[in-house]
């Protein structure tokens, strides 16, 4: 699967939960839908932890700035 971006695997991620629900497809293309599912959300799962690395919050320590890593637990 050729490296796409997040909110297009979201989409077509849908679509093929959509599609399934339906259960319009027969059951190879259940099958077929179901596994790019998978690797859909393997690829979404690997962009958010990759975006949440690059996260960093700024914070005055002793009149300085320095960053810390984002953490979800935060708010």
């Amino acid at each position: 699967m050729a490296e796409i971006k997040f909110e297009k695997a979201v989409e077509r991620l849908e679509k093929i939960v959509d599609e399934l629900e339906s259960g319009s497809l027969d059951l190879d293309e259940s099958l077929k839908a179901y596994e790019e599912g998978v690797k859909l959300i393997k690829l979404c799962s690997k962009k958010l932890n990759e975006a949440e690395k690059k996260i960093e919050i700024l914070t005055k320590e002793e009149g300085k700035l320095t960053s810390k890593p984002f953490s979800i637990e935060e708010e």
